[in-house]
């Protein structure tokens, strides 16, 4: 038989006080991780590999496939660019 007291169910109370904690700590940390990922995600300054993000880049890719440019001229323009 479960005892009252005047106090509720006190025992249910404090774990589910647990799992708010538990869910406001993992909540920031998963914020923070995102946060951080999305920061280095950003902008051509963070990808010099020319791994498709650096705007300029893009633009001699198409150029080349465009045939404006030669695989000469576009060689030296990547090199350039990296």
């Amino acid at each position: 038989m479960m005892h009252w007291n005047g106090f509720g169910f006190w025992p249910w109370w404090g774990l589910l006080m647990m799992l708010l904690w538990v869910a406001a700590v993992v909540g920031i940390v998963l914020l923070i991780v995102w946060l951080l990922r999305l920061s280095t995600t950003r902008g051509p300054e963070r990808t010099p590999g020319g791994d498709g993000h650096d705007p300029a880049l893009q633009i001699l890719r198409e150029r080349f496939a465009r045939g404006e440019i030669s695989r000469e001229e576009f060689e030296e323009m990547r090199k350039v660019l990296e």
